[in-house]
């Protein structure tokens, strides 16, 4: 994975840039909140917690001052609420160059044999259906941009499900195969209007699992071996921004080995 050529000061591809942040209040969303905001981005964050939202854009504004870091409790289990998020974003800032989702969720059980399909109905939602709806609210916005990103986050068990992780492993490569087909559309309408290349991109990015400070701290003999840091991830996804769309739309990036 390529760094971001930016060294902070907004002077990067994401300079200018209005990206919105789907399930921004943990600890990977805030990590991303900070580093868009470095690089220059107008950050429009969502999450169904308004407590630890609200906490998690104050954190980011705190740490760049200047920066415009806005947050809106968005239900995307809705549609309408999803897309009607798309439309107010674009038409406040008169643009919109992503979205990161990084909504999440695990259940997993002891045995395949236990799993639990309740597991899958809240799976399902949480990490298919929001990607559903955001892609579909957000793709004519990133079509428009000359630098459309829509940028999710999976996991490395998706491409190697095991006995105990059915539900999470599916849920993953499921929504790992709609945001490839966002890719596709992509690149379809660049061909459509006669574009040598398309300007948008949809890209995964791929992990383990993910660490932060917290995690360390509860268990400082742990290895995580495998695991990205939250810090990492954010670095990982402002890179995406600075590499042609044509290079990365419809491809999965690796942040950890490939199983």
């Amino acid at each position: 994975m390529t760094m971001p050529n930016g060294n902070g000061n907004g002077n990067g591809a994401l300079n200018g840039a209005v990206v919105a942040v789907a399930g921004a209040a943990g600890p990977a969303g805030r990590a991303t909140l900070l580093r868009l905001a470095e690089a220059g981005a107008t950050v429009v964050a969502a999450d169904a917690d308004a407590t630890r939202l609200a906490e998690a854009v104050d954190a980011a504004r705190y740490a760049h001052g200047g920066a415009t870091v806005i947050g809106d409790t968005v239900d995307l289990l809705d549609l309408d609420a999803a897309r009607e998020w798309a439309t107010r974003t674009e038409k406040e800032f008169g643009r919109l160059d992503g979205v990161v989702h990084l909504v999440g969720g695990w259940r997993g059980s002891a045995s395949f044999a236990e799993t639990d399909l309740a597991d899958w109905e809240l799976l399902e939602k949480l990490l298919i259906r929001t990607v559903q709806h955001t892609t579909l609210a957000f793709q004519d916005a990133l079509q428009r941009s000359d630098r459309g990103r829509y940028v999710l986050i999976s996991a490395a068990g998706a491409s190697k499900p095991t006995a105990g992780n059915a539900a999470y492993a599916a849920s993953k490569a499921a929504a790992e195969a709609w945001t490839l087909a966002l890719g596709d559309a992509f690149r379809k309408a660049a061909k459509a209007e006669g574009a040598a290349a398309p300007t948008s991109a949809a890209v995964i990015l791929v992990v383990k699992a993910l660490v932060h400070e917290a995690m360390r701290a509860e268990r400082p003999n742990a290895k995580f071996a495998g695991f990205t840091d939250v810090t990492e991830l954010a670095e990982a996804i402002a890179a995406i921004w600075e590499r042609p769309a044509e290079e990365v739309n419809g491809t999965r990036q690796w942040l950890t080995e490939k199983p």
